[in-house]
């Protein structure tokens, strides 16, 4: 159980990976944080609240200049090198993984940013968040490049326009229907605490995520069941939600509350309603866990967590039996609560367990997943992490 690389090696192998592709030192090194959700699932890109941290766990971007107009990037866990010229990148079309990187700079020219006077650059990624985790490995990528670009290109913007360029590469560049919560997640991430955010708005605060002094710790367990956001359920759980607003007259479900799901039910269709009615709960359950953190403390918030867990479960339908049997499995063994995090169809699930208790649990799971015949999980444990940073 534990992390991957320590921070300070990984800054070192993007360097190192990217001497290797052009024979020149890094310029520098940059990175973001991967995000844990603590609750409010699928509610973010109908304009509603959530609550992720920013985790240990981060993707690094090495930098260095060139003097044509070519941006070629590599990645350490692809193993390859791509370029695109900076000249026509709005017009271009990008694949695979290198669509997170390409997509920045696609998304940064579509928002007026005029990069006619910038020189190309060479970029290499390292990363030790883990891919398909729920862990937002994508926004990683994005925000570290975007804040490595913003940088060195000058280019002035704020974690809340950096935010609306990586969402936009996501959406349109890569093909994935994501709301904002991932990279505001990374963007605004503070050690410590947790990135309350108003969807609609794009307001957030910081909310105190002190778990040590309360003796807590974040058990993360990786099923290791792949999901992709790009395509299947992730689009038709969008389309749902969609809608379920214009039925009701509403443009997106934040304008709707618990008093409206009665009506609710009458009009939509079965399966509708049952999105609709998780979106609408899920906004209340953020709002109350934001009050019960400020007033009573993490260890008050448990009820919370497995209600958000049995509501995707239930009436969103994103859970697997292997996120479902993580979570009975921790709370069987000292957790206070727990809930997958992230799209569904397979990541991750969180325990908020008291640290004296984390080693039984992370065992109960391993041994249950083994019994049930599952793919060994990772478990490991998470903090509230730093956001952006210059590591070079």
């Amino acid at each position: 159980m534990g992390n991957d690389a320590p921070a300070t090696d990984m800054a070192t192998e993007a360097a190192a990976a990217l001497t290797a592709l052009n024979g020149k030192p890094a310029d520098g090194v940059w990175s973001a944080p991967g995000r844990v959700n603590l609750i409010g699932e699928h509610t973010d890109y109908n304009d509603g609240f959530v609550l992720p941290f920013g985790i240990e766990q981060r993707t690094w971007c090495a930098l260095s200049h060139r003097d044509d107009r070519i941006v070629r990037v590599y990645s350490t866990f692809s193993g390859e090198a791509r370029e695109v010229p900076l000249d026509g990148i709005e017009d271009a079309t990008f694949d695979g993984w290198s669509a997170y990187v390409f997509g920045v700079i696609w998304a940064l020219t579509e928002r007026g940013v005029d990069l006619a006077d910038k020189a190309g650059v060479d970029l290499a990624i390292a990363s030790n968040v883990p891919s398909g985790a729920g862990l937002s490995s994508s926004a990683a990528i994005e925000c570290s490049v975007a804040t490595a670009l913003n940088e060195v290109w000058d280019l002035g913007l704020d974690s809340a326009a950096l935010a609306k360029v990586c969402q936009r590469a996501e959406n349109v560049a890569v093909g994935a229907p994501t709301g904002i919560l991932d990279q505001t997640a990374s963007l605004r991430a503070l050690e410590g605490f947790a990135v309350f955010l108003d969807c609609e708005s794009l307001e957030s605060e910081t909310i105190p995520l002190p778990l040590a002094d309360e003796g807590l710790t974040v058990l993360v367990m990786n099923t290791h069941v792949e999901h992709a956001h790009a395509t299947g359920g992730y689009g038709e759980r969008r389309a749902a939600c969609e809608r379920g607003a214009e039925v009701m007259g509403v443009t997106t479900l934040r304008g709707l509350t618990v008093a409206d799901l009665p009506k609710a039910q009458e009009l939509l269709d079965d399966v509708t309603y049952r999105r609709v009615k998780h979106v609408v709960t899920e906004n209340d359950r953020v709002l109350e866990t934001v009050a019960t953190l400020r007033g009573k403390g993490a260890r008050a918030i448990g009820d919370l967590l497995l209600a958000s867990h049995a509501s995707m479960r239930d009436d969103f339908e994103i859970s697997v039996p292997e996120l479902d049997l993580a979570v009975e499995t921790a709370m069987a063994h000292g957790a206070i609560g727990a809930r997958m995090t992230g799209g569904g169809f397979g990541g991750s699930a969180i325990a908020l367990i008291p640290v004296e208790r984390r080693d039984e649990a992370a065992e109960a799971v391993l041994t249950a997943f083994a019994a049930a015949g599952y793919t060994t999980p990772t478990v490991f444990t998470e903090k509230p992490s730093q956001g952006p940073r210059r590591d070079v």
